[in-house]
């Protein structure tokens, strides 16, 4: 039988097959696989190849299929990658069934291996795709827990929080300057106290809400009493409110370290403002220094976690290239898959199927004979040669003048008698005998009892490099 290596069905360039193997490499494959000793001894068994191999160990029986069975390959440069099976039998039936069974073998292992290995790289880039993925969500989970860590610290907010670095600071310059301010208004108010008894307008510090409520009231209150009396209820209504925010007004605190009153009480009321807003500004710069403070160094923890990051996220990319290359290759090797299941990849194919012969291969009978009488002939004339050549004893009257140097009168023949007369017949007889009958059985004994005669006629062929 002979078989070819096809190409596959689907051009490289739209969908490659993931099991590539050149096609001569994959005949020496098959080939290998074929001949394995499991394979050609089940089907010497089961195909009954031999007719005495019940008799003869499985040694022998393997020996004589592999000696039996020719592989010839042919693969050149531009041409098919071509396998010449052959196989001897007794019978072209047999024969015919064992590279029948041959084909079925290497089909089946050709179409197993290929879809075998599509299978195994499939499988390969799957598992391949489910850890990188796996390690992808780990690389992720780490950056997440490192930025939930150093939420405060991280690069994204840098500029956000130099900002506010730079507002905190104007604003503790901005409270200085009104500490400053709130200072001198003090400081003014009590010189001009001291110096005229009064509580200038002109210098003082503005009146709280309240008190300039309870300015507006007292105005509204004296022009309501131009025009009413007493007991109207406006009046009574502007008292009753009056009433109402002096409470508010003197429930204002004193400022601290000033316990002493001066005995006006507007000016104590406007130092009483002043050292309120004194302490909130100081209360409000204690707060900004500390923030102050904290974003400083949030500030300073930023380039070593910005290195941090960076770490993780190149961590991170080279993981998620080898995901994105995995994922291709993945594709590939899917489509791969389905090239080979669908039997559209490379394969090997039957060109000439097995067939039983009409006539036997060998043994050439006529040749044998023509041959096999030819070198009978030449072997005895070469021995009758070498018997005459030989043989020195004195046959002729030339001989005795060879010999002796003496001329014979005249010669007499030798007359046997009678009992050397039967024993020459009684030998050339048994001579005749031995030749028509013992050589055949002694052949037959070696081809029944020692070993088959074809098998040793092999032996002695591959020894001489005939085979």
């Amino acid at each position: 039988m002979t078989l070819i290596v096809e190409s596959p069905q689907i051009p490289d360039e739209l969908a490659a097959s993931t099991a590539r193997t050149p096609a001569q490499e994959q005949l020496q494959i098959v080939e290998q696989r074929l001949m394995t000793r499991v394979n050609l001894l089940d089907i010497a068994n089961r195909l009954d190849v031999f007719e005495t191999q019940d008799e003869v160990s499985p040694d022998r029986v393997l020996q004589a299929m592999r000696s039996r069975t020719t592989v010839r390959s042919s693969s050149r440069r531009g041409e098919a990658a071509l396998m010449i099976i052959s196989f001897e039998a007794s019978t072209g039936d047999k024969a015919a069934g064992v590279l029948n069974e041959y084909l079925t073998l290497i089909q089946q292992e050709d179409v197993e291996s290929r879809t075998g290995r599509a299978t195994q790289t499939l499988e390969f880039f799957e598992q391949e795709v489910a850890r990188l993925n796996e390690e992808l969500a780990e690389r992720s989970a780490r950056i997440l827990a490192f930025k939930t860590e150093h939420v405060d610290a991280l690069p994204e907010s840098l500029d956000y929080r130099m900002g506010q670095q730079t507002l905190l600071q104007e604003r503790l310059a901005q409270f200085d300057r009104e500490l400053a301010s709130l200072e001198d208004q003090r400081a003014r108010l009590v010189q001009i106290f001291e110096a005229t008894g009064q509580v200038g307008a002109q210098g003082g510090p503005a009146l709280t809400p309240e008190q300039q409520q309870l300015e507006d009231l007292r105005a509204q209150l004296n022009d309501a009493l131009a025009i009413y009396s007493e007991t109207n209820p406006r009046v009574q209504m502007l008292r009753a409110r009056i009433s109402q925010i002096e409470e508010v007004v003197n429930a204002q605190p004193t400022p601290e370290g000033d316990q002493s009153s001066t005995g006006n009480s507007l000016l104590d009321v406007q130092l009483s403002e002043i050292a309120a807003r004194v302490k909130a500004l100081e209360e409000q710069k204690v707060t900004t220094v500390a923030q102050l403070e904290a974003l400083t160094e949030t500030i300073e923890r930023t380039p070593t976690n910005a290195i941090r990051l960076d770490e993780l996220g190149l961590d991170y990319e080279n993981i998620q290239l080898q995901y994105n290359t995995a994922v291709d290759r993945l594709s590939q090797a899917s489509t791969g898959e389905r090239i080979e299941v669908m039997a559209r990849g490379q394969r090997i194919s039957v060109i000439d199927p097995p067939a039983a012969p009409s006539r036997p291969s060998k043994p050439n009978r006529a040749l044998i004979a023509g041959g096999g009488s030819f070198l009978g002939i030449m072997a005895g004339l070469g021995l009758v040669v070498l018997l005459e050549l030989l043989n020195r004893s004195i046959r002729r009257p030339e001989d005795l003048v060879a010999k002796l140097g003496v001329t014979p009168l005249a010669t007499i023949p030798y007359i046997p008698t009678s009992g050397e007369a039967i024993r020459y017949r009684t030998y050339r007889l048994f001579r005749i005998l031995l030749i028509l009958f013992g050589i055949p059985a002694a052949v037959y004994v070696v081809h029944v009892y020692y070993q088959p005669l074809d098998l040793i006629a092999e032996r002695i062929m591959g020894k001489f490099g005939l085979r």
